[in-house]
C-alpha cells in the first residue's frame, strides 16, 4: 500500500457541510483531506434535498465571503409570514438554492493547495492511536482506484444520516422514526395557479400541508404527505410517475404540468440526535445529518448543518494552532446539542401538524384546523427559524458579567452580535458591523468609547499603557482589536488624541452603542467570537480583559491563525 497521506483534519462527506468545513479550515491555514462517496459529476449525484438558507445562515456565509455567488443564483423570498417583519439584518429573506449549486460554489472556492479532494471514495474504517503521535487518527478509504490511507490530527464525519463515522465511533443515535412519509419533487412546471413564483403552503384535505417553493433557475419544488390512503392506490410502490401524478392531484383545481423532472424522493419522518458530537478525547467529531436528522418541514436541515460547521471550524483551528485551551473545543458538542434539541422538539410538532395530526400535548378541539396551530407555532418560533435568535448558555467562551452593578448592561454573552451601522474615517461612508467582523479565526475585541472623549481618555490611556506592557494581550494572534468611537472628527487620532486600538470607526449618532445596549457616556469592551456571537463584555480595564481572555486562550501562542 502507498504511504499514508498526512493532514491536519480528515473530513468524511463532501456535501455542503463537509465542503463548508473544509473551506473554513483551509482559510484558517489547516490542511484537509476531504473524502466523498458519490461522484458529484454524475446525474444521480447532482441533486439533493436541502434548498433553503435563512437570515442567520446567510450572515454566517457573508462573513466567510461566500454569500455573493449564492445570491447571484438563488431565489430570495420571505417564505413564511413570520419573516415579513424581520429587522436588524440586511438578509431579511430566505434564499432558495438547490444543494447541487451550493456544493458547486463551495467546491470552486476550496483552496486546492490545502485540500485533497477524493471523490468516489468511501471510508471503510479508522483507528485512534494510543500513543502521543502528532497524527493519531488513521483513516482507511476505498475507491475505484484502490485503497487510500490518511493520517491526521482530527477526523470529522459529515457523511449524512447513515454516517459510517458515527457508527464506527459507536456513538448512539437516539430518537425514533414515524410511519409518516413525504414526497418532494423538483422540476420545471407550468400552472394556472395565479401566484406561482412565491413560496407558499397549500392547505388540502388529501395531501396534508402542501409545500410550493420556487427554486433557482426557474424550477419549482412541490412537497406533500404520502398518506396511507394515497399509498393504497399504488400497491407496486412509488415511481417518478406516481410522484408526478400526486403532485398534479394535490394542486387541483389548478392545472399542473411537468416540463422536466429534476429530482424526487419519498422518505419517512423521524427525529434523531447523536448522544455526543465528539468522541475519542475530541479526536473524532460529527456534524450535519451525521449528528442529527429531522423532517424538512421547517427547512432547517441545511441551516443547522451550516451552523454546526461554522461552530466547529474556528474552535478546531484554534486548537490545532495551539492558541486555545482544550475546554473551548468541548463547547462544540454542548452548544450545538442544545440548539439541535430545541429543533427536534419543534420539528415533531410541525411535522405532525403538516400531516393533519395533533401533537401529544394538544388538548384543544380535535375537529379544529391543524393549520391554525401550525401558523401559531411558526410565528412563536420566528427567532429560532430565522436563526437570529439562536443563543448558547454560559461556558468558558460565553462569560457572564461578574459585577452585579453591571449585570444588566450590554448585550448578553452567547447571543448574536447586532449588525449595526458605523461610519468610516475621512469619507464618513456607512459600513455594517458584520462587514468589519470577517470570520478569520479571531476574537474581535471592540473598544467602545463614550461620546465625551475627555471622559473616555481617563479609561483609554490606562488601557493603552496596559496593552503596551502586555503583548500577550495586545498582539495575541487570536485577538483582533477594533475601536468604535462615540464621536467623530476628521481622523481617528484627532478624535481620540491617540492611535486607536486597531482600526477605528465612528458612531457619532450612537446607533451602535444603542444596538449593543451600552451607556454612551462611558467606554466598554465587547468581545465577539469568530462566528459572530458575543463572548463577553466588560469595562476598559486591561487586567479584567486579560482575565476573561485567559480562560479561553493560551498566553503563549505557538502559531498564528
Amino acid at each position: 500500500m502507498p504511504s499514508p497521506e498526512i493532514y491536519d483534519v480528515t473530513i468524511i462527506g463532501g456535501g455542503p457541510v463537509g465542503l463548508l468545513l473544509a473551506y473554513q479550515l483551509t482559510r484558517f491555514d489547516l490542511s484537509v483531506c476531504l473524502v466523498e462517496k458519490q461522484d458529484k459529476d454524475t446525474p444521480e449525484g447532482r441533486y439533493g434535498r436541502a434548498i433553503t438558507m435563512f437570515p442567520r445562515t446567510l450572515e454566517l456565509l457573508d462573513q466567510l465571503d461566500l454569500v455573493h455567488p449564492m445570491l447571484q443564483q438563488g431565489f430570495p423570498g420571505k417564505v413564511w409570514t413570520f419573516m415579513e417583519n424581520i429587522q436588524g439584518t440586511v438578509f431579511d429573506f430566505a434564499l432558495v438554492l438547490r444543494q447541487m449549486y451550493t456544493e458547486d460554489i463551495l467546491r470552486e472556492r476550496l483552496d486546492k493547495k490545502r485540500v485533497s479532494y477524493h471523490a468516489s471514495m468511501e471510508c471503510v474504517g479508522f483507528e485512534i492511536g494510543l500513543d502521543d503521535s502528532e497524527y493519531p487518527v488513521t483513516v482507511h478509504c476505498s475507491g475505484p482506484g484502490g485503497m487510500m490511507t490518511a493520517k491526521s490530527k482530527y477526523l470529522v464525519g459529515a457523511d449524512g444520516g447513515h454516517s459510517l463515522v458515527r457508527r464506527y465511533a459507536n456513538i448512539p443515535f437516539d430518537g425514533d422514526s414515524s410511519e409518516d412519509q413525504w414526497i418532494r419533487i423538483d422540476g420545471i412546471v407550468e400552472t394556472n395557479m395565479p401566484i406561482n413564483r412565491a413560496y407558499g403552503a397549500i392547505e388540502t384535505t388529501t395531501h396534508g400541508n402542501v409545500l410550493w417553493a420556487p427554486l433557482d433557475h426557474g424550477a419549482t419544488r412541490i412537497g406533500y404527505a404520502y398518506t396511507p390512503e394515497i399509498a393504497a392506490k399504488y400497491p407496486e410502490g412509488v415511481t417518478e410517475e406516481v410522484a408526478v401524478n400526486e403532485a398534479i392531484a394535490c394542486l387541483r383545481p389548478f392545472s399542473l404540468e411537468f416540463k422536466e423532472v429534476h429530482w424526487w424522493t419519498l422518505y419517512k419522518i423521524g427525529q434523531r440526535m447523536a448522544r455526543t458530537f465528539a468522541t475519542h478525547n475530541n479526536r473524532v467529531f460529527i456534524c450535519g445529518d451525521a449528528a442529527h436528522t429531522h423532517s424538512s418541514g421547517a427547512a432547517q436541515g441545511l441551516n443547522t448543518g451550516i451552523h454546526d460547521a461554522v461552530n466547529l471550524a474556528w474552535k478546531l483551528a484554534l486548537e490545532v494552532h495551539g492558541l486555545s485551551h482544550p475546554e473551548v473545543l468541548d463547547t462544540y458538542t454542548t452548544e450545538r446539542q442544545s440548539a439541535v434539541q430545541r429543533l427536534l422538539n419543534y420539528d415533531k410538532d410541525i411535522s405532525l401538524l403538516m400531516t393533519h395530526k395533533w401533537p401529544a400535548w394538544y388538548d384543544g378541539d380535535p375537529n379544529a384546523d391543524p393549520n391554525v396551530l401550525l401558523g401559531e407555532i411558526f410565528n412563536n418560533a420566528a427567532p429560532f427559524n430565522t436563526g437570529l435568535g439562536i443563543s448558547y448558555e454560559a461556558n468558558v467562551i460565553n462569560q457572564a458579567w461578574e459585577s452585579s452593578t453591571e449585570a444588566a448592561v450590554g448585550v448578553q454573552p452567547g447571543t448574536r452580535a447586532p449588525d449595526t451601522e458605523l461610519t468610516t474615517p475621512g469619507t464618513f461612508q456607512s459600513v455594517r458591523m458584520h462587514q468589519v467582523l470577517r470570520n478569520r479565526c479571531q476574537f474581535h475585541a471592540i473598544v467602545f468609547t463614550g461620546g465625551d472623549i475627555k471622559t473616555s481618555k481617563l479609561e483609554l490611556v490606562p488601557l493603552r499603557e496596559y496593552l503596551d506592557s502586555h503583548p500577550e494581550l495586545s498582539r495575541h494572534p487570536a485577538i483582533a482589536w477594533l475601536t468604535v468611537c462615540g464621536s467623530a472628527d476628521c481622523s481617528p487620532y484627532e478624535v481620540l488624541g491617540m492611535t486607536g486600538f486597531g482600526d477605528t470607526y465612528f458612531d457619532a449618532r450612537g446607533i451602535a452603542h444603542y444596538a449593543y445596549k451600552l451607556d454612551p457616556r462611558k467606554g466598554m469592551l465587547v468581545v465577539i467570537r469568530p462566528d459572530g456571537l458575543i463572548a463577553f463584555t466588560c469595562a476598559l480595564d486591561g487586567e479584567t480583559i486579560w482575565q476573561h481572555f485567559s480562560r479561553i486562550l493560551r498566553s503563549q501562542p505557538q502559531e498564528t491563525c
